[in-house]
């Protein structure tokens, strides 16, 4: 059914312009598609009697995309452990062996994508386990949604405990299998999914890299340069190669469909090869910290005689909140420990239209303008006691968007659209 979603809308143009309405509205088609997009004195006499959603001076804008998050891992958050490889040990192995069974996969992926509503996320790049029930169960409970969503079986086949590793024979016709039924399913895509060097060997590296290059439009996800110990065990596992990033370059895995989760400590070699080849770097800033993996440097990376391209992202349940808020507060204190100061609208375009674009999805969400799908997330700067007094002094739209990001969590979050359609409403007592 129409209907009109109205609030101060905001949203980010191609060039990268904030584009903002005090009141506003965004007029949604029965298949929902945004038809229309204004300021609400416009809004032409057809959709003044349809259904209408009106948020007042809450913010509706397009709903946030997360840009690698772990599905598996959704109980895991704030699991303690000495560094990443540890974390992985102790935990992460054991709680993905779980996914071997479907009514446990099924289970938890609807628990999953509702985390992900309350949280204001619509549209997401991510990890699943080993095994391909895991992956079915996800694009299923995505489907039913209507969501835009890229995930994949992922594929291992050493440095792990048995019950998590694959063979990359299998590894391969299983992944092959699950972008024949899904890849291209309405608003579902495959991403061939090795996990990192140290848990694929040079076969399933090479297997891997075959997909990428078979499998049209398919992405590729993985992990880079995410703490020292890693990188070294990547250079003794390695040894013939000229760092991490030349590993995944060897077996065809860089180019402009490839994702990289963290990026932290990449030399200018392997910016400029990332660059070059049209790769994209995530930046995962509370699991970073978290972990203590170190600090990514957004001006190294994006230095502009060979800039590589930049996603944002969660990393639950390495990442410690499922929130894009409070994700952001924490690449700005991050930027800031090296040296930069983002402004709240740059945050805020990562996690929208940018991380659209990154995950090639940008012809169909990440802004609020026609055509694309009405994902939508609205924000209530006035959430909290402690938002809701901060907003007395800011006095500039900037100054209320920075609050949010780094006072606001799912609190801030009254409602989420996806296609249009409400998939979660807050209920303030």
């Amino acid at each position: 059914m129409t209907c009109v979603i109205k609030g101060q809308t905001l949203t980010f143009s191609a060039e990268g312009a904030l584009r903002h309405e005090e009141r506003g509205a965004v007029v949604v088609g029965d298949d929902g598609v945004i038809l229309w997009c204004g300021p609400q004195p416009l809004l032409p006499q057809a959709f003044r009697q349809v259904e209408t959603h009106d948020h007042g001076r809450m913010i509706v804008m397009p709903g946030f995309i997360d840009a690698h998050i772990h599905f598996p891992q959704y109980r895991m958050l704030a699991a303690p452990a000495k560094d990443l490889m540890d974390w992985l040990t102790r935990f992460t192995f054991p709680e993905e062996s779980r996914y071997a069974a479907k009514d446990y996969a099924d289970r938890s992926a609807t628990v999953f994508l509702n985390r992900l509503h309350a949280h204001g996320t619509t549209a997401a790049l991510v990890f699943c386990s080993v095994h391909k029930v895991c992956a079915q169960a996800l694009f299923e409970a995505a489907d039913a949604r209507g969501m835009a969503l890229i995930t994949g079986k992922t594929m291992m086949d050493r440095n792990a405990i048995p019950a998590v590793e694959d063979d990359p024979e299998t590894g391969a016709r299983e992944s092959a299998e699950l972008y024949q039924a899904w890849h291209g399913k309405r608003r579902l895509r495959y991403a061939v999914t090795p996990r990192f060097a140290i848990t694929s060997s040079d076969a399933q590296l090479r297997l891997s890299g075959e997909l990428l290059a078979s499998l049209d439009g398919a992405l590729m996800q993985t992990h880079l340069s995410e703490s020292a110990g890693e990188i070294a065990m990547v250079g003794r596992l390695f040894p013939w190669a000229k760092d991490y990033t030349d590993v995944y370059d060897h077996f065809g895995l860089l180019g402009p469909r490839s994702l990289f989760a963290h990026g932290i400590h990449l030399s200018e070699r392997e910016c400029t090869r990332l660059s070059e080849s049209g790769s994209a770097v995530v930046h995962c800033p509370t699991s970073n910290t978290f972990l203590g993996s170190g600090l990514m440097s957004m001006p190294h990376l994006s230095k502009p005689e060979r800039p590589v391209a930049l996603g944002l992202a969660t990393d639950v349940g390495g990442g410690t909140s499922y929130s894009m808020l409070a994700t952001m507060a924490e690449a700005y204190k991050v930027q800031m420990l090296v040296g930069y100061k983002p402004s709240a609208a740059d945050l805020f375009r990562m996690a929208t239209r940018g991380n659209a674009k990154r995950l090639r999805m940008d012809h169909e969400t990440g802004a609020l303008e026609l055509g694309k799908f009405a994902d939508l997330v609205v924000l209530d700067p006035c959430a909290t006691p402690v938002l809701a007094s901060r907003q007395e002094v800011s006095a500039s739209l900037e100054d209320v968007l920075f609050s949010l990001m780094m006072l606001g969590d799912d609190r801030a979050v009254a409602a989420t659209y996806v296609k249009g359609r409400k998939v979660f409403e807050r209920i303030t007592p």
